[in-house]
């Protein structure tokens, strides 16, 4: 059977067409497509704008990011900077006292007066400690407690039972709960 047989009996149509030897009719084929579809290069260019528009967001987001970085360091540099500033406004007060309390001593030959300007000078500090959330560390005739108190020596006392506080060479502080200073203390011991 020869090849005009086959289109006779199923048509002209049936058989391939060679489209490379006609190249009029090649050039004149176009796809159909669905409605709402546009053709392949829409396509890319659609997907090109939506890629651009996406790289932008992204870098629009690193920068904003890293300048979020950067104001959160530099207000958190100055936080460290002037974090004790309240509590240095309010040792001005007593810095002025004290040179107050010396000058008050060089003109007077009577030195209680001094003693009275340190005593209210003491007495300042501590308010401002205290408002500052910083007390002291109760010591004397207290148990030995490692966790407050910085044994310098043992004494014996018949007096007091053994490790027992009993001289308190320099007071130590708590800020907020957190030991600054630890006390140091001499502690009793057994008399041998």
């Amino acid at each position: 059977m020869s090849a005009k047989d086959d289109s006779s009996r199923f048509g002209e149509d049936a058989l391939p067409r060679d489209l490379g030897s006609d190249s009029q009719e090649a050039s004149r084929i176009e796809l159909e497509l669905p409605d709402g579809v546009g053709s392949a290069s829409d396509d890319v260019s659609q997907l090109q704008v939506s890629l651009q528009a996406a790289e932008d967001r992204v870098l629009r987001a690193q920068a904003e990011l890293e300048n979020y970085r950067r104001r959160v360091r530099r207000e958190m540099d100055d936080e460290r900077k002037f974090a004790n500033q309240s509590l240095l406004t309010d040792l001005l007060s007593v810095a002025d006292n004290i040179d107050r309390a010396i000058e008050a001593a060089n003109k007077a030959s009577d030195a209680s007066g001094l003693l009275t300007g340190f005593q209210m000078v003491g007495q300042q500090l501590s308010e401002i400690f205290t408002k500052h959330h910083c007390t002291r560390i109760e010591a004397a005739d207290q148990p030995f407690d490692p966790e407050l108190h910085q044994a310098i020596a043992q004494q014996p006392a018949d007096d007091l039972p053994a490790g027992t506080v009993v001289h308190v060479a320099q007071q130590g502080y708590v800020l907020h709960g957190r030991v600054i200073r630890p006390a140091q203390v001499i502690v009793s011991k057994k008399a041998e």
